[in-house]
């Protein structure tokens, strides 16, 4: 990069000639460019070649897989030709070298402009939170494991067949092997796609649309014969594969890794630390509820509250009972020899009710409205309240005839009570 022009913020170049161009990261850290990222535009209204420029001319020196992936792509793959292209560089990232060759001498421009807000990152980022604080429950969901299948099969499709055709692959060894050998065989693709997405979609649309639908049908009904997972072994290793997946969409979705390594460390303190948590407010409660001063609080029922209560408490009780007289253990024949009528016991054990429909109604007759027992109090309480009535004692000779009166009327007066 020593003969190629340095970008910078802002920047508008024209020009007619072939060139290159670098843009040199800043190593300042700034939060506030945690999602912002640079586009550089480079538009021409002729044809012209833009070609990637990579720092190592070795492949072999590359440090990691993707930065040989990457290596490889700019040695193979061919460079894009059109009018206008863009590219979008993280901040923080690597230095973006690239070259801009016109087939005609026609002018050029190259336009540098900051995003302070890059929708991508964001989505990603908070895609990642999501997906890792409910992978649990997504890997159960029969919907989600359609949908992840169709997306396995469109990014991954050699993974997807793999996975496919596993119960004919005998030995784990061999499945293993190939399934890292796919593995790597989707990340070039996926690396390769990502790289010239913009230039697939103008140049190749119905074949990128044809194959996004008859892969996309082919995995769903792939999954779908296959049908959701069902053993907790399968569902725990999809949970662990969506939380793998979710860390490398937080650090997709940010530009400052420091940022992305913070993150991800709290997300897992989060789901770490989420039992002793509780564990811990369990046992504060208990001993809180252990030293707290024991005061007898005294609670009137309402008349209301009484019945219900008895109600409740006489079902538990006869529940309880049933159940222990159906154990093994209960002495049946020793109960039956003692009871005057063993088949209303059994009856009762069965699930039938403890009171006969007999025993109902003379209770009725007894105590409820209009019972015998109900007529002989009020009538008591009439005579208590006449033997305190002051008139009484005014004329001897009145009393009697004011008695009279009185046994002449009370009886209407409680028959219209009753």
């Amino acid at each position: 990069g020593r003969n190629c022009s340095f970008l910078q913020e802002m920047d508008v170049i024209q020009k007619r000639d072939e060139n290159c161009y670098c843009y040199v990261q800043n190593r300042t850290t700034h939060l506030q460019y945690v999602w912002s990222t640079l586009q550089v535009k480079v538009n021409s209204r002729e044809m012209f070649r833009f070609e990637p420029i990579s720092e190592k001319s070795n492949c072999r020196n590359s440090e990691t897989v993707f930065e040989f992936a990457a290596c490889a792509v700019q040695v193979f793959w061919k460079p894009e030709t059109s009018t206008e292209t863009f590219i979008s560089i993280k901040q923080y990232g690597e230095d973006i070298c690239f070259k801009i060759q016109p087939f005609k001498t026609e002018l050029y421009t190259v336009s540098v402009n900051r995003e302070m807000l890059d929708g991508k990152l964001l989505f990603l980022f908070v895609a990642g939170i999501f997906l890792f604080h409910f992978a649990n429950s997504l890997s159960r969901s029969t919907k989600f494991f359609y949908l992840s299948g169709i997306i396995l099969g469109v990014l991954a499709v050699l993974v997807f067949v793999l996975l496919s055709l596993k119960r004919f692959i005998p030995r784990h060894s061999t499945f293993w092997i190939l399934m890292s050998g796919c593995w790597m065989s989707s990340l070039y693709f996926i690396y390769c796609f990502k790289e010239n997405m913009q230039w697939l979609w103008s140049e190749h649309r119905n074949y990128l649309l044809g194959y996004f639908l008859a892969v996309g049908i082919t995995s769903f009904a792939t999954c779908y014969q296959h049908g959701p997972l069902t053993t907790e072994l399968s569902i725990t290793l999809f949970t662990w594969t969506l939380q793998l997946t979710a860390f490398v969409l937080i650090y997709c979705g940010v530009t400052i890794p420091q940022v992305a390594y913070a993150v991800i460390a709290v997300s897992l303190c989060s789901k770490g630390l989420h039992y002793p948590l509780g564990a811990a407010c369990h046992i504060g409660r208990k001993m809180k509820n252990h030293f707290k001063s024991k005061k007898l609080v005294f609670k009137c029922l309402t008349e209301e509250e009484y019945r219900e209560q008895g109600e409740t408490e006489t079902i538990r009780a006869l529940e309880e009972l049933r159940s222990f007289c159906r154990n093994p253990d209960f002495p049946s024949w020793l109960a039956v020899s003692k009871l005057q009528s063993p088949h209303r016991f059994a009856g009762f054990v069965l699930g039938s009710p403890h009171v006969s429909p007999a025993e109902t109604k003379a209770h009725d007759e007894e105590y409820g409205i209009g019972s015998f027992f109900l007529e002989e109090q009020l009538f008591e309480t009439r005579a208590e309240s006449e033997q305190d009535d002051p008139a009484n004692s005014i004329h001897e000779g009145d009393e009697e005839d004011e008695g009279e009166m009185h046994k002449e009327i009370s009886f209407p007066y409680a028959t219209e009570l009753l």
